[in-house]
C-alpha cells in the first residue's frame, strides 16, 4: 500500500497524524501517533457503537489537523470494524485496514510480549508509521453481496452434509431395511415418509391406505401401493433393535424437517446468485469458459474481486493459497506444498486451480495479467 497521496494533494493536505484502532465487538482502544513517533493521544478505551465513537472523534477534532491529514488504521476483524470504518470514511478521514497477520508478525518482531487491547492499538499506528503497512482489499457493493452470498451458501452447503450424515446414520437403527425401498433415504419423498414413520415400529403400525396417500404427495411421484405394502412388509419383520427409539425417532424427523428447510435455503441463495452473475457485466467473460460453473463464477468474483488490483495472475494464485511454498537449509530439502495462506473458499473449491488449467489448456502464459486474459478468453472460442 501507498499511505502518501498523490503529490498535489499532499500540497493541499499533508499528512500530520497517525492514529491507531484495536476494534472489538463491544469496545476498542485508539492512540494518536505523530509522523516523529511522538505520542499525542494516550491509548483510550471507548465503546463500538455511536457515542463510544464520539469519544475519539472529540481527540481527533481538537488536533491541529483536517480529517484528510489523519491517517487511521485498524484491522481487518470479522464485521466489527466495518460501521466505524464507514463512519470514519464519511467524515474524510484517511484510512488503511490491516491484515491481522501483518500486525502480529510486526508485534512479535519488536518482541512484545504483553497483548491488551491498548498495546494492539499501539502496534497498529506504529505499523503504520513503519511504512510497512499492506492496506487489504475493500470490496465495492456487488462483490461483496458475493461474497455474503457465496459464504452463506457454502456453510449451508457443509450442514446439508452433515443432516444428510446423521439420517443415514440414524435410519441404520431405526429401519434397517428401509433402504431397500428409498436407496437415498435423504429423497424429498424418503423425508416425507421419515417424518410421519421414523421406524420400523412406527411404520408397522401404520395403515396402507395412509401410507400410500403420502407417497403419492411428491410431483411425478411413481410410488403405489406395491411399495406401500412392501414398506408394511419390511416393517414388520425388521431386525432393528428398538432401543432409544422415542429419542431417535424424535431426532430423525427434527433433522429432516432440518435438511428439507435448508435445501429451500440453498435452492433460494442459488437462484440469488445465478440473478447476480445476469447482471454482472464481469462476469460475462468467465461465463464463456468451459470449465467454469455457475457457483465457481460466483466464488471467483467472491474472493478475487476486482481483479484489476491483480497485476500477474500468480498473484491471484498466491492470494487463493495455492502458491508453491518451499523450504531448504543447506544440504537439507523440505518437502514443498501448498502454503494455504489466503482465501479459505476460493482454495476450499479450487477455483483459483481451475483457473489456472483453463490457462494451460488455453496456452496462456501464467505470467499473463488477469484483466488481458478475461479479455482474451471472451474473444477466443473454446479448444
Amino acid at each position: 500500500m501507498s499511505m502518501n497521496p498523490s503529490a498535489s494533494s499532499q500540497e493541499e493536505a499533508p499528512l500530520k497524524y497517525i492514529c491507531g484502532i484495536d476494534v472489538g465487538s463491544q469496545s476498542c482502544a485508539g492512540c494518536v501517533y505523530r509522523l516523529d513517533k511522538s505520542l499525542v493521544v494516550k491509548p483510550l478505551a471507548f465503546a463500538n457503537a455511536k457515542e463510544g465513537w464520539n469519544v475519539l472523534l472529540d481527540k481527533l477534532t481538537q488536533l491541529d489537523a483536517l480529517p484528510k491529514q489523519i491517517l487511521i488504521g485498524m484491522e481487518a476483524t470479522a464485521r466489527y470494524s466495518e460501521n466505524l470504518y464507514h463512519a470514519l470514511e464519511q467524515r474524510g478521514y484517511r484510512l488503511c485496514l490491516l491484515h491481522p497477520g501483518q500486525t502480529h508478525q510486526f508485534h512479535e518482531r519488536q518482541g512484545l510480549r504483553a497483548k491488551t487491547d491498548r498495546l494492539d492499538a499501539i502496534t497498529i499506528a506504529r505499523v503504520l508509521l513503519s511504512g510497512e503497512a499492506r492496506a487489504s482489499y475493500i470490496p465495492d457493493e456487488q462483490v461483496a453481496t458475493y461474497r455474503e452470498l457465496v459464504r452463506l451458501h457454502s456453510q449451508l452447503s457443509e450442514q446439508v452434509a452433515r443432516y444428510q450424515n446423521q439420517i443415514h446414520a440414524l435410519v441404520v437403527v431405526l429401519f434397517p431395511e428401509f433402504t431397500q425401498v428409498f436407496a437415498d433415504p435423504c429423497l424429498p419423498s424418503a423425508l416425507s415418509v421419515l417424518k410421519v414413520y421414523p421406524s420400523a415400529q412406527a411404520m408397522a403400525q401404520a395403515e396402507e391406505a395412509a401410507l400410500y396417500a403420502l407417497l403419492r404427495m411428491h410431483k411425478h411421484a411413481h410410488y403405489g401401493h406395491p411399495t406401500a405394502k412392501k414398506l408394511l412388509s419390511l416393517a414388520s419383520t425388521s431386525v432393528s433393535s428398538q432401543r432409544a427409539e422415542a429419542g431417535r425417532s424424535l431426532s430423525l424427523r427434527i433433522l429432516c424437517g432440518q435438511l428439507e428447510q435448508t435445501q429451500k435455503y440453498l435452492e433460494e441463495l442459488q437462484a440469488e446468485l445465478e440473478q447476480l452473475i445476469v447482471n454482472d457485466p464481469a462476469a460475462k467473460s468467465l461465463q464463456q469458459i468451459p470449465e467454469f460453473g455457475t457457483q465457481t463464477v460466483a466464488v471467483l468474483r467472491a474472493e478475487l474481486g476486482d481483479v484489476d488490483r491483480f497485476a500477474r495472475t500468480d498473484q491471484a494464485i498466491a492470494y487463493a493459497g495455492l502458491d508453491v511454498q518451499i523450504k531448504e537449509s543447506g544440504l537439507w530439502k523440505g518437502k514443498a506444498k501448498l502454503s494455504k495462506r489466503g482465501s479459505g473458499p476460493a482454495r476450499g473449491r479450487c477455483s483459483i486451480w481451475r483457473l489456472c488449467v483453463a490457462f494451460i489448456c488455453r496456452g496462456l502464459p501464467l505470467g499473463l495479467t488477469i484483466r488481458d486474459w478475461w479479455h482474451a478468453v471472451s474473444r477466443k472460442a473454446p479448444p
